[in-house]
């Protein structure tokens, strides 16, 4: 009970209140860039994916931390979670300075998140790791790819991807280090197929 008020207090916490950064962004202290309107957008838009893949984090951790027997296995979920909420409130201040707004589907995107959190947790913890390490080479993957899209002026947000992406890597590692699974080809194939849908769609909703 006392992990399922956890989940739910997290839930609400991601979705409706400004997220609290432990550690000060990576683009503190760097100026704001010179973007005319088309880049600006550009930045504002990869930033608002970004933003998802947290939210989806968080619902992701809260989920296998709920339901793991595991006690070393929660505690390392629970702090891959706090890292994850840096990155959360450092992308929302990201939107914030570029004049950008959250995607107005995140209340489906935790949901869903959350749901596929509870299925791997439940067929067994080095599954729930397997998810971990392959959702978190995915995004880090994917964080690579906005550094290049990313433009060259707008150094803050280029700043807080390239650390995001090398947490997401470490957390990834981790998962491994500690006995996770090597999930088979068609669940990461079907993983790529809706991170695909998710990106596409948070980029402009």
């Amino acid at each position: 009970m006392d992990s399922l008020l956890t989940a739910a207090d997290n839930a609400l916490r991601t979705l409706f209140a400004e997220p609290q950064a432990s550690e000060r962004t990576p683009a503190h202290g760097i100026a704001e860039g010179a973007l005319d309107p088309a880049q600006k957008r550009l930045a504002g838009a990869l930033m608002r994916v970004n933003h998802v893949g947290e939210v989806c984090a968080q619902a992701l951790y809260s989920a296998q931390a709920a339901v793991t027997r595991n006690p070393e296995l929660r505690a390392h979920l629970q702090d891959a979670a706090r890292e994850e909420t840096d990155h959360l409130a450092w992308t929302q201040q990201r939107l914030d300075a570029l004049g950008a707004r959250p995607s107005l589907l995140n209340p489906l995107w935790f949901a869903g998140a959350f749901a596929l959190g509870l299925v791997a947790a439940k067929i067994s913890d080095r599954a729930s790791l397997g998810f971990v390490a392959e959702t978190e080479n995915q995004v880090a993957a994917h964080l690579q790819s906005h550094l290049q899209r990313l433009p060259e002026q707008d150094l803050a947000s280029r700043a807080v991807v390239a650390r995001m992406k090398d947490d997401e890597a470490r957390h990834a590692a981790q998962a491994l280090a500690s006995g996770a699974l090597v999930l088979p080809a068609p669940a990461r194939a079907a993983m790529r197929a809706a991170a695909k849908v998710m990106t596409t769609t948070a980029h402009y909703v």
